[in-house]
C-alpha cells in the first residue's frame, strides 16, 4: 500500500525517531477511552512506567505523554527549555518547582488538578501515596521545538537558566489564579470577585474573564465560568492563561441530554474529559464521522481543519478540558468555521437521540434551535 504524504513527512521527525528510540509504548489513533488504564512502559531514565500519545491531529506540534509514579516514590527533577502543562489523572502527591539557586515552591496535587512548569524550571514530582500509583498526563510543543532545533540533548541537557521566569512576578506563582479581563471583555460575576482589566489582553473567546495562574487544584469541580453564548448547547466555559508564556487551556462545561456545534480549528489540540459521559464525532469534510465514546480520563485530538461536535450521554453536567492554544492557529477557531444547528445533517441528531433512547432518556435541546439560527440561550443574566 502507498503511503499518505502526510505519514512519509511524519516519518523523518527528529521527535518520532526520538520517541521511538525510547522503547517505550507510542498509542496512536483517534482517542483512548481511558488514560488511567493505557498500557505504559518501563523509562529508566525517569525511573517510572510511561507511554507517549501522537493521536491522529496532533500531527507532529504536540507532545502528550502519560507518566505514572511507582507508590511513595519521587521522580528524579527535571528541566527543559520549554513550559509544560499537567493534569492529574489518578492518585495525589506533591510537586516542587525551582530554578537556579532559588527557593522551592511546592504544592500538593490531587485528581483532576492541573499545573504548569515554566520553561528552564526543574520540576519534581512525587507520589505521597504508598498504596497505589498516580498517573499524570504532562502536554507540550516538544515536536514543533524539536523540529527547529534537532538535538534532543538541547532539551534535557540544557544548562542555560532564567530564574526571573519564576521569581521575577513578584507573588507565588502557584496561589490562587487571578480573573483578568482582556481587552473588550465583560464579566459581572468575575468583576464582582474583584477581576483586573489588562487591554493588552486578548479577549477569551467566551468574552468574558480569563483566569491567570499555574495551579488550578480541581477542574473537575471548577465553577467559576462565564457563559459561552456562540458554540450552543447553554454552555459556559473558562478560559486559562499560563503565566510568562503563550500556553493556555480552556474548559467548557454542558448540561446533560444536550450537544455543542460542530466546529473546527488548527491542530495538536489535546482533549481530555475531567467528569462526565458522551462521545464527540470528528469529521474529516467530504468523509463519514470518526465517533470518539468518552468518560472521566479520555483523551482525543480533532485534527486540524476537521470539524469536531460534542454531545452529553450522561444524567450530569459534562467538562471538556483542551490543552493548546498556540496564536498561530488560533484563526481557524472562529466562528466562520461552525455549523449551526439548522444546518448540520439531520443524521447527528438522529443519532444523538437514539443514543440516548438506549440509555432511556430523552434529547433536552429545545426545538427552535433547528429552526432558529439567531436562537439566543437564556443564560438567566439578563444579555
Amino acid at each position: 500500500m502507498t503511503e499518505a504524504p502526510s505519514e512519509r513527512r511524519r516519518s523523518h521527525l527528529v521527535y518520532d525517531e526520538w520517541i521511538e528510540s525510547i522503547g517505550i509504548p507510542v498509542h496512536r489513533g483517534h482517542y483512548i477511552s481511558d488514560l488511567r488504564e493505557v498500557e505504559l512502559g518501563w523509562w529508566e531514565e525517569r525511573g517510572c512506567n510511561a507511554a507517549f500519545l501522537q493521536l491522529k491531529g496532533m500531527e507532529g506540534v504536540s507532545e502528550a505523554r502519560i507518566v505514572e509514579i511507582p507508590p511513595g516514590v519521587t521522580l528524579p527533577p527535571l528541566k527543559m527549555p520549554i513550559g509544560e502543562t499537567i493534569y492529574v489523572l489518578s492518585g495525589s502527591g506533591l510537586a516542587s518547582v525551582w530554578a537556579g539557586e532559588g527557593p522551592k515552591t511546592s504544592f500538593e496535587w490531587a485528581p483532576h488538578a492541573m499545573f504548569h512548569v515554566p520553561r528552564y524550571a526543574y520540576a519534581q514530582l512525587s507520589n505521597a501515596r504508598g498504596d497505589q500509583p498516580a498517573r499524570l498526563l504532562h502536554y507540550n510543543y516538544m515536536p514543533m521545538a524539536m523540529t527547529v532545533v534537532p538535538d534532543p540533548d538541547f532539551f534535557f541537557k540544557n544548562p542555560y537558566e532564567d530564574p526571573s521566569l519564576l521569581y521575577g512576578q513578584g507573588e507565588d506563582l502557584y496561589s490562587q489564579a487571578k480573573a483578568v479581563l482582556g481587552r473588550g471583555a465583560v464579566d459581572p460575576a468575575a468583576e464582582r470577585e474583584g477581576a483586573t482589566r489588562d487591554d493588552s489582553m486578548p479577549v477569551a473567546a467566551h468574552g468574558g474573564a480569563t483566569w491567570v495562574g499555574n495551579f488550578f487544584p480541581d477542574m473537575a469541580a471548577w465553577d467559576k465560568l462565564s457563559p459561552y453564548r456562540h458554540r450552543g448547547a447553554g454552555g459556559t466555559s473558562v478560559n486559562v492563561r499560563f503565566p510568562g508564556t503563550n500556553m493556555s487551556a480552556s474548559m467548557s462545561v454542558f448540561d446533560a441530554s444536550m450537544y455543542k456545534k460542530a466546529h473546527l480549528h488548527g491542530p495538536g489540540r489535546v482533549i481530555v474529559i475531567p467528569r462526565g459521559e458522551g462521545y464527540s464525532l470528528l469529521t474529516e469534510p467530504g468523509k463519514e464521522a470518526v465517533v470518539c465514546p468518552w468518560g472521566e480520563a479520555a483523551v482525543f485530538t480533532p485534527p486540524g481543519g476537521w470539524y469536531h461536535q460534542h454531545f452529553n450521554l450522561g444524567t450530569e453536567p459534562a467538562r471538556y478540558l483542551k490543552f493548546g492554544h498556540l496564536p498561530q492557529f488560533a484563526g481557524a477557531g472562529d466562528y466562520r468555521h461552525q455549523i449551526e444547528y439548522p444546518d448540520e445533517a439531520p443524521k447527528v441528531r438522529e443519532y444523538f437521540e437514539a443514543e440516548l433512547a438506549k440509555r432511556g432518556r430523552e434529547s433536552l435541546m429545545p426545538d427552535v434551535v433547528y429552526k432558529d439560527r439567531d436562537y439566543e440561550w437564556d443564560y438567566g443574566d439578563g444579555d
